[in-house]
């Protein structure tokens, strides 16, 4: 018995003695176990650019009134569509300004001169009526201008002129004679006399006249007489030239210029009467109303809010790094943390052709549609987007938590018989949760450490101490 323990006791101790060594050992050389591996494979890949925005809708706007009055009616409530042209409300008609009240009498004539201009055949009858009556004028001036070059009457104006003059001093005489019988028998207080003065001073006034008249006649113009002449040519020519436009301009109907200043006339008017209600300017969807009949408003109270809701956008700020590879028409996907458990999709419509200055550098603004529109996705709401810039299929990827910075160098840790070995890598396009190895240095069926020690010291060959 004690010879058998005497064999026994060494032999533990010896293997007490190699498990300490073993575990001393083991201290300084991982195991498999102590590490989460992926086995390089070649996959597909979607590269994204993320970034988070909030929902905007398509179009906008709030309305607000252009007058001042007393609210009549609201003819809308909050999440009512309502169409382009809609009406939304409108003021008591006795509250209203009151050059808005006599706009409505204004508006009944500016149709009727608008609608006459457009029928009535007045205008380019005056204007034919104008354009002979010029041409008459110029023919007229035009002969007293050319009798200007000769004598001033023709032989048969002297004829006419010499006869007035010899019927005048043979009334002249006549009456001189018969004065005499009243001066040599009358005194100068007899009305008889006067009279007969009176006669006479008459008939001398005609004869002086009608010698007056035909020296005029048997002479010639003078430089003034011509100047007058010509001028009055000159007019003769612009008036005419006035006329001809005028007839040229209505003689195919009414001036398009007259109508259109017509028309102008008739919407000036109109709109001003429109002050009196909000109408909708775009089809949309009510989204806010503070208005109530009896309600008193003054031109820039607003009283709606109108959203198309059509169409969702998001605008979300991407870094200048990343901005060239976002394109216009690339997918996207949207969540919302206001909305759990849905996904939605998108495309990007717009990209901002300008840099924004932001705290972490310089953004560019893009936009992105949701698509479709979503009932339950409200203007207002934060939204994370992730863009689609590329997809890969058959690429070699590894996740994106076994890559880490050393030295400013990308590399992951490769397990090669039990040890872990660092490998500098080189990255291709990325996603949220993997990356695509481009460099030859990583094969497929590689095991990638996904979990290495953050203090883990490696030596010269890339392996630890």
């Amino acid at each position: 018995m004690k010879k058998w323990l005497r064999i026994v006791i060494p032999a533990v101790v010896i293997v007490l003695l190699i498990a300490v060594v073993v575990g001393l050992l083991g201290k300084n050389k991982p195991t498999d176990s102590q590490y989460d591996t992926y086995e390089v494979q070649k996959g597909n890949l979607i590269a994204i650019v993320g970034a988070t925005g909030s929902v905007h809708a398509n179009q906008s706007t709030s309305i607000s009134w252009q007058t001042s009055g007393r609210i009549a009616e609201v003819s809308v409530a909050v999440d009512d569509p309502v169409k382009k042209g809609q009406l939304l409300a409108t003021l008591d008609s006795t509250s209203l300004p009151q050059s808005i009240i006599l706009a409505t009498a204004d508006l009944v004539d500016a149709k009727r001169a608008l609608l006459n201009l457009q029928e009535s055949s007045v205008a380019k009858a005056q204007a034919a009526l104008n354009l002979a009556q010029a041409q008459l004028d110029l023919e007229t001036a035009l002969d007293n201008r050319g009798r200007k070059d000769y004598r001033r009457a023709s032989d048969n104006t002297l004829d006419g002129i010499r006869a007035d003059l010899v019927l005048a001093k043979d009334n002249a005489d006549k009456a001189e004679d018969y004065y005499r019988v009243f001066e040599e028998h009358y005194s100068e207080e007899d009305p008889l006399r006067a009279a007969a003065l009176s006669q006479l001073v008459n008939a001398r006034k005609q004869y002086l006249k009608a010698q007056y008249n035909m020296n005029y006649a048997l002479g010639y113009p003078d430089a003034d007489e011509v100047t007058k002449a010509e001028a009055q040519v000159q007019l003769a020519e612009a008036t005419l030239a006035d006329a001809q436009r005028e007839y040229d301009r209505l003689k195919d109907g009414p001036d398009p210029d007259d109508i259109a200043a017509a028309q102008a006339r008739v919407d000036a008017i109109t709109a001003t009467m429109e002050l009196a209600s909000l109408k909708a300017p775009f089809a949309g969807t009510v989204s806010e109303v503070n208005a109530m009949p009896g309600d008193l408003v003054n031109a820039g109270t607003i009283s709606f809010r109108i959203d198309d809701l059509s169409h969702l956008l998001v605008d979300v700020e991407v870094p200048e790094v990343d901005i060239n590879k976002v394109e216009l028409g690339q997918k996207a996907t949207i969540v919302f943390d206001s909305i759990q458990g849905k996904e939605y999709e998108g495309k990007v419509v717009e990209i901002g052709r300008v840099g924004i200055e932001t705290a972490n550098g310089v953004s560019f603004q893009v936009t992105v549609e949701l698509i479709p529109a979503d009932k339950e996705v409200l203007p207002g709401m934060t939204s994370a987007v992730n863009i689609i810039v590329k997809q890969l299929e058959g690429v070699i990827t590894i996740p994106n938590r076994a890559i880490r910075i050393r030295d400013g160098k990308r590399v992951v840790y490769r397990l090669v018989e039990g040890v872990p070995e660092m490998v500098e890598v080189e990255l291709g396009s990325s996603s949220e949760t993997i990356s695509e190895i481009i460099s030859d240095n990583v094969n497929i069926g590689d095991l990638i450490i996904l979990n290495p020690p953050a203090d883990m010291q490696m030596g010269p060959s890339g392996r630890p101490f």
